[in-house]
């Protein structure tokens, strides 16, 4: 059975292949995006997960979201709003004490200096550092990467890359140079003392990342964290009110008034390649529909190697795809709570509820970050695990019951591939008492308060969500997976190796998390093969 011929179809309706679909309808493309689950929105979604509660499901916050894809695709007009959180994170730590980093720079330094007057007096020369190394990245992102290889345009975008990098001060190219490289761990031990400020931002370079602190390149995740911008303002996160979801919606909404046929439970079973050329797509059903071009919203692995004939890709490429690293080590809750959890120090604290809007991160040493990478390593899971927890209905009271509230837990590690023949359906429920356990301790009526809970392991992430790996980003952000390397050499410009077939997800340029701007520059390249008839016929 044949459906409507369209210009392009979309495989995954998360937020990149909904920007992806907003632009080329905008260009006057014929679009479908195909959405294998019953609501649009991908990783980025809110869902009710026990009754009267909701919450976004996987992504939870908000910040690289880029601000031309917001104005470009008016998702303002289409009902998002997003709210700046006024606090970047609070850590209770094992002695019942806790430390608190306001997003105000001054009232950080005097928090900071309750536990290292050192470490306050370098607080203000580090971030900065970091935003001068984002603001390089920064002006990248929306551009398409050169070909290794490649001709004139390439060269030229090489040399504008150098450029902002030759504007550098000598003492900034070698920052530069470290945040590109070093290990979170090193980094941070250059510039910091005190151990609850070097595992806050230890967290930042392996969030959705398993790997150690002590990890080359895991330093330039605080970079790729650092890009984003909320309101305007650089380096800040917020929350978009009704959870993620909320920005996807707004994106449906937005593709739709342009004329995108959006289609829910449509799961796509294969790509046609006829002759070398992508065709179209067949879901599971057996349903074709034809397109003169298709856009993957999948990573790497999933659509090369599963949606694919793999025979029409040449070896080299096949290779390397099928070494793509991509294993985040993530586990996800969700729970109901009937009151706010009582963590330690909010009782030392002038406003508990302020405290706790920004992210409440069980790191509190880049030590308790090693242990957690050691004991997952080979094929298990953390037994003190890293837990980063967000409190939305803090600050949104559309997810939760008056006195209520939702949280979301982030945790790490935990090993996609569990070792001696156990499987992540067995070990899920045990792992997820493990991770409420651990909460208890700093928080004694964490436990008591849960009224439900929604438990997503590796292996959940990857089968619902399309996470191959359970990896957040759709492929570890290492050195040689960025840039002109995304996802591999010589097809980092959103163009597969199958002539018609482009690749829009966070497996491109500039990577993972809900920004739109692999959507917005694979949209992009789209628009110019079909206006300079470069697609094949």
């Amino acid at each position: 059975m044949t459906k409507t011929n369209y210009d392009v179809a979309i495989v995954g309706g998360g937020h990149n292949g909904l920007t992806t679909a907003g632009y080329l309808a905008r260009a006057g493309l014929k679009t479908v995006v195909l959405e294998r689950r019953g609501v649009v929105g991908g990783a980025a979604v809110t869902e009710e997960f026990h009754p009267g509660f909701r919450n976004s499901v996987c992504s939870y916050v908000v910040s690289l979201l880029h601000p031309k894809v917001i104005r470009d695709l008016e998702l303002t007009a289409h009902g998002l709003d997003i709210m700046e959180r006024p606090v970047a994170s609070y850590l209770p730590l094992p002695d019942g004490g806790a430390m608190m980093v306001p997003r105000e720079p001054v009232a950080a330094e005097r928090e900071i200096a309750k536990f290292s007057q050192h470490d306050a007096l370098r607080y203000h020369d580090f971030e900065n550092q970091v935003q001068r190394a984002a603001d390089v990245v920064r002006g990248t992102l929306l551009e398409t990467p050169p070909e290794l290889g490649g001709g004139l345009g390439d060269l030229m975008t090489l040399l504008t890359t150098g450029n902002r990098f030759r504007k550098l001060s000598p003492a900034m190219q070698r920052e530069f140079v470290d945040l590109m490289t070093m290990s979170i761990g090193d980094y941070l031990d250059e510039w910091f003392e005190c151990d609850p400020l070097k595992g806050d931002f230890g967290f930042e370079g392996i969030v959705g990342n398993m790997a150690s602190p002590y990890h080359p390149g895991t330093a330039y995740v605080l970079i790729h964290h650092a890009f984003g911008e909320i309101n305007g303002k650089k380096g800040a996160w917020g929350h978009a009110r009704g959870g993620m979801g909320a920005i996807t919606q707004a994106m449906a909404r937005s593709a739709e008034a342009k004329g995108v046929d959006i289609r829910l439970n449509a799961p796509v079973r294969e790509v046609i390649v006829e002759g070398g050329i992508a065709r179209g797509v067949v879901l599971e059903d057996g349903t074709a529909i034809r397109a003169r071009a298709v856009a993957a919203n999948v990573g790497p692995k999933l659509l090369f190697l599963k949606l694919m004939d793999t025979s029409v890709l040449d070896t080299e490429f096949r290779r390397q795809v099928e070494g793509w690293r991509c294993r985040s080590g993530s586990f996800r809750m969700n729970v109901a709570l009937s009151e706010m959890p009582r963590f330690n120090g909010l009782d030392r604290v002038e406003n508990p509820e302020t405290a706790l809007t920004g992210s409440i991160n069980i790191a509190w040493s880049l030590d308790y970050l090693e242990r957690a990478y050691d004991d997952a390593k080979r094929g298990s899971w953390s037994k003190e695990p890293v837990i980063s927890m967000n409190m939305p209905s803090l600050y949104d009271d559309s997810l939760a019951p008056p006195g209520c509230h939702v949280m979301s837990l982030f945790c790490q590690h935990f090993d996609p591939n569990l070792s001696g023949g156990k499987t992540w359906d067995d070990a899920k429920e045990e792992v997820a008492d493990l991770i409420i356990a651990t909460v208890d301790r700093y928080a004694p009526n964490f436990k008591a308060s849960i009224l439900g809970r929604q438990v997503l392991s590796p292996l959940d992430l990857e089968r619902e969500f399309g996470l191959v790996g359970g990896d957040i980003f759709h492929g570890a952000l290492h050195l040689d997976q960025l840039w002109s390397m995304r996802p591999v050499g010589g097809h980092a410009q959103y163009r597969a190796p199958v002539r018609n077939l482009y690749m829009c997800g966070s497996g491109t340029h500039p990577g993972g998390g809900v920004s739109g701007m692999p959507g917005h520059n694979a949209a992009r390249e789209m628009i110019k093969d079909f206006k300079r008839r470069r697609l094949a016929e």
